[in-house]
C-alpha cells in the first residue's frame, strides 16, 4: 500500500523554485519538487518535509515522469511554480475517487487570479473521451499513479514545455490512458488557481500550428488529417489557405 494519500508533485526550473506557493501539509500527504537544472545553479528549499530531486535535463514531461516514479501517494497532483491549489475542490475529488475505485483520472477546473474560470468547462460530470480531453491542463488533473505506471503510461517526453513540440503532453497522457482501458471523468470542481495567459501566447503562429499538428499525429496516427480538419471547423479558426492546409496535412 502507498505510504501517503496524496502527492503534490511540482516541476520547475532552478531559478523559479522560490516562486512556488506550497500547500499546507498534513501527515497523509507529501510534496515532491523536481527541479530542471542543466546548468547546476544553486537553489534552496527551506523545508525538510519536501522531497527534492534534481535533473540535468530540460523538458517538463521528463520532470513530471520523475514525479510519477518518485511518488509515494495513492493519488497525484501535478503543479508548476505559478500554481496555487484549492483544498476544498481537491478533497471533493478525492472523495469521488474513493467512491469510484475504477476511476484512474479526474480532470477538474482551474480559476485565474481574479476568481474566474480559465476556460469554458462542462457544467456536470462527463466521462473522458478522446474527443473531450484535448484542452486539459496538467494542473487540472489528479491521477492514480500506480494505475498508469502498471500499464507503462507516462508523459511523452517529445511534447510539453521545454521541447520543440511545446504543448499537448497532457492530452497525449490522457489519450494513452484511455486507450489502455483506464477510466476517467471530468468533475466541475475547482482545484487550482493559475494566472491568465500572457499576451505573448504563441497560439496561431506557424510554430504553434506545427506543434498542434504533431499532437494530433501522435494521438490519431493516419486519421490525424481528418481530426485536424474537424478541429479547424469546430474552433471556427482559419489561418489562411496555405497555413491551414499545412496544418491539416501535418507539414
Amino acid at each position: 500500500m502507498s505510504r501517503k494519500r496524496l502527492t503534490f508533485g511540482y516541476s520547475t526550473l532552478s531559478e523559479r523554485v522560490e516562486k512556488i506557493k506550497f500547500p499546507d501539509l498534513n501527515n497523509e500527504d507529501e510534496i515532491i519538487v523536481v527541479v530542471q537544472n542543466p546548468n547546476q545553479k544553486k537553489f534552496d528549499i527551506i523545508n525538510d518535509e519536501i522531497r527534492v530531486f534534481e535533473l540535468t535535463s530540460i523538458g517538463v514531461a521528463k520532470s513530471r515522469n520523475e514525479v510519477m516514479r518518485r511518488t509515494d501517494g495513492e493519488f497525484l497532483l501535478f503543479g508548476d511554480d505559478d500554481i496555487e491549489f484549492i483544498s476544498e475542490g481537491i478533497e471533493e475529488a478525492l472523495q469521488f475517487f474513493s467512491e469510484n475505485p475504477d476511476c484512474a483520472i479526474v480532470l477538474a477546473q482551474a480559476s485565474d487570479e481574479f476568481g474566474e474560470l480559465r476556460k469554458k468547462y462542462p457544467r456536470r460530470m462527463v466521462k473522458l473521451k478522446l474527443t473531450n480531453s484535448a484542452k486539459a491542463a496538467t494542473y487540472e488533473m489528479i491521477i492514480r499513479p500506480k494505475a498508469f505506471m502498471s500499464r507503462g503510461i507516462y508523459f511523452d517526453e517529445g511534447f510539453g514545455a521545454g521541447v520543440k513540440n511545446y504543448l499537448g503532453d497532457e492530452y497525449i497522457l490522457i489519450a494513452d490512458a484511455l486507450r489502455a482501458g483506464l477510466k476517467g471523468y471530468f468533475l466541475p470542481l475547482t482545484i487550482a488557481r493559475h494566472p491568465r495567459e500572457s499576451s505573448g501566447s504563441r497560439f496561431g503562429t506557424p510554430e504553434d500550428l506545427r506543434a498542434r499538428s504533431a499532437v494530433f499525429s501522435r494521438v490519431f496516427a493516419s486519421a490525424a488529417p481528418l481530426v485536424r480538419l474537424a478541429f479547424l471547423i469546430k474552433s471556427r479558426r482559419w489561418y489562411g489557405i496555405r497555413n491551414s492546409l499545412r496544418f491539416i496535412l501535418g507539414r
